[in-house]
């Protein structure tokens, strides 16, 4: 999955983000991912645009 999406919309003066490619698993459920708006952790796990987002939902409660 790609985070394409990622820029459109956002607000500021800021220029796209740069993203970094490569062949990833999200921990929870194990889609695909191959691109990312930064370079992963390798001791920190990664995360679906879906799975992310029912994550952050659950941590700030929104």
């Amino acid at each position: 999955m790609a985070f394409e999406k990622f820029n459109e919309g956002s607000q500021g003066n800021f220029p796209p983000r740069e993203m970094v490619k490569g062949n990833w698993k999200c921990a929870d459920c194990g889609k695909e991912i191959t691109e990312l708006p930064f370079e992963p952790s390798p001791d920190r796990p990664i995360y679906c645009r879906d799975c992310w987002g029912k994550k952050r939902t659950q941590k700030f409660g929104r």
